[in-house]
């Protein structure tokens, strides 16, 4: 059970430290609050974001929700402070914590309300999980975006179903691999995102599709998403076991400690050249 539920007293005021939640015509909107440190995650972040979505799922009153980041970044994924406890982590303290992002990028995917995220700017490493569980997603024109946990030694596993649901596979392994930086324009080619709008454009196309949405079915809408998820893709456990295992054996692998502890030292990995 969600650590809130949402009622029409309290839709608005929730005490969550990392996220900002408001609501308004039925709509609830959820806007990553940790523009100091680029929306970065860490634990209690997952677990607040996890918790919005299970009360979303619960309430009638919601028919959409807009995720959006405060500031000038979408996210920038894994905050640094997380990272340097996480460098320290035994296996079953990773795959735990791992299984957690799971668990977050999970209710996001599977809410039954329609998901409208609103990229803001840069996404990077898991903040491209976020993007991709969305149901559908404008971004500003201006927004880069880069799969960089192999410049760690690392590899985005537990994100990596959404993401090639939306890009396909040999895209995927490509952007994977080198951790190249994309502009929007790119993540659009790709199906990464569905729109790329000037900066001043960007609310008109949203309230347009907000619009479409509140005039859709709240059950059918609900049953839509199962459908597809039914035909097309269904993430099963051993899929979320796979990832779990794959980054948490990385993150305590000889290469993962290196990039980690490279990354924060601001140098090279030994790898580099």
């Amino acid at each position: 059970m969600p650590l809130f539920t949402f009622t029409r007293r309290n839709r608005m005021n929730l005490d969550y430290e990392n996220i900002r939640t408001s609501f308004e015509d039925g709509i609830i909107w959820v806007t990553l609050n940790r523009s100091d440190i680029k929306n970065a995650f860490n634990d209690e972040f997952i677990m607040e974001l996890t918790d919005i979505f299970h009360g979303i799922c619960e309430d009638p009153g919601v028919r959409a929700a807009v995720l959006t980041g405060e500031g000038d970044v979408f996210s920038a994924g894994a905050d640094l402070n997380w990272m340097k406890r996480m460098a320290g982590f035994s296996m079953a303290e990773n795959v735990e914590d791992s299984n957690r992002m799971a668990m977050m990028f999970e209710s996001i995917s599977t809410c039954s309300k329609p998901v409208v995220g609103v990229i803001n700017g840069p996404a990077i490493g898991g903040g491209l999980g976020l993007v991709s569980v969305c149901d559908i997603s404008i971004s500003r024109s201006d927004a880069y975006f880069m799969f960089s946990e192999v410049k760690l030694g690392l590899i985005p596993a537990v994100i990596s179903p959404y993401v090639i649901r939306r890009i396909g596979p040999i895209k995927a392994k490509e952007l994977f691999l080198t951790g190249e930086r994309f502009d929007a324009y790119e993540a659009h080619r790709i199906g990464l995102v569905d729109y790329v709008c000037d900066p001043d454009d960007v609310q008109d196309l949203l309230f347009k599709k907000l619009k479409l949405l509140k005039s859709s079915g709240p059950e059918a809408m609900e049953h839509v998403k199962d459908l597809i998820d039914v035909i097309e893709y269904k993430q099963e456990p051993s899929i979320r076991s796979y990832t779990v295992k794959e980054i948490s054996t990385l993150r305590s692998s000889d290469e993962g400690q290196e990039g980690i502890e490279a990354f924060l030292e601001k140098r090279k990995p030994v790898w580099r050249w």
